[in-house]
């Protein structure tokens, strides 16, 4: 009986007669995932999850694919947990190895997800279309920019639920609001709409709904017109730094730059300049 349940979840997601949920379109160095399943606003079913994460693990080990936009099928980006799974959660908390069974989901689907986006040198940018809830939202707000259509709709559903945040949550909800906000995010549960999830800088742009994937594109041509060594290095930099002191965040920057004085483009810059 041991982890049955995780195993018949993986099994029901790689399952080859199950639907397609994730869409990957190749557009030479960047790619563009959509989450599909709209007539459930792309609910996180265990096709859709291991469907993506197989999918985001094959465009980070491609050294040719520099940025990845993830978006959802219209109307919304992804309305969070599946239901049908939490009752089976449930269902499952006194048998075998009953919420440890659930912690091997979360930890290594719905973690192992964000840890590809977060942990890869690949840019993500995460483009909302839509409301986004639950561990649908922790992987928008994990992804190195979020831009938001006018009809995003961030939705804080964990408390109404008797959840926590969950999958990374709590460290952007806090980095971004502060305690005192994230506890208020949290408690209040209140719908935020485009604009006022800009404003709070949950998200860093907003725009008019069929302009958003032109929009989230620029971001991808911005990655490709830089030196790749230096895209690359800068990620892992800057997230190291949200966590590190003064001192640390120097100490790093010291280490990695005379990298990028041993790189053919930083030559090349130069002698541009001195011309």
């Amino acid at each position: 009986m041991s982890e049955a349940l995780y195993r018949s979840m993986v099994a029901d997601g790689d399952d080859p007669d199950a639907p397609r949920r994730v869409r990957v379109e190749h557009r030479g160095d960047r790619a563009l995932v959509t989450l599909d399943e709209p007539d459930r606003l792309n609910v996180l079913s265990a096709p859709l999850v291991r469907q993506l994460r197989l999918a985001l693990a094959d465009l980070v080990a491609d050294n040719d694919i520099r940025a990845v936009v993830l978006t959802g099928a219209d109307p919304g980006f992804s309305a969070g947990g599946d239901l049908r799974m939490m009752r089976a959660a449930i269902d499952n908390r006194y048998r075998a190895e009953g919420t440890a069974d659930v912690w091997r989901w979360i930890r290594r689907e719905f973690g192992g997800i964000a840890r590809l986006i977060a942990g890869s040198d690949t840019i993500f940018v995460a483009a909302l279309n839509g409301p986004a809830a639950g561990v649908g939202l922790a992987w928008a707000l994990t992804c190195d920019l979020t831009i938001a259509s006018e009809r995003a709709v961030i939705v804080p559903a964990f408390a109404r639920l008797g959840l926590i945040p969950e999958v990374g949550t709590s460290w952007a909800l806090t980095r971004r609001l502060g305690y005192q906000g994230a506890l208020a995010y949290y408690l209040k549960g209140e719908h935020i709409d485009a604009e006022a999830a800009r404003r709070l800088g949950l998200v860093h742009e907003v725009v008019p709904h069929d302009r958003l994937l032109a929009a989230a594109d620029d971001w991808c041509s911005r990655v490709a017109a830089l030196p790749p060594h230096a895209v690359a290095m800068a990620k892992p930099l800057l997230r190291s730094a949200a966590d590190a002191s003064w001192n640390d965040a120097l100490t790093l920057e010291e280490f990695a730059e005379p990298t990028c004085f041993t790189t053919a483009a930083f030559a090349e810059s130069v002698e541009t300049m001195l011309r």
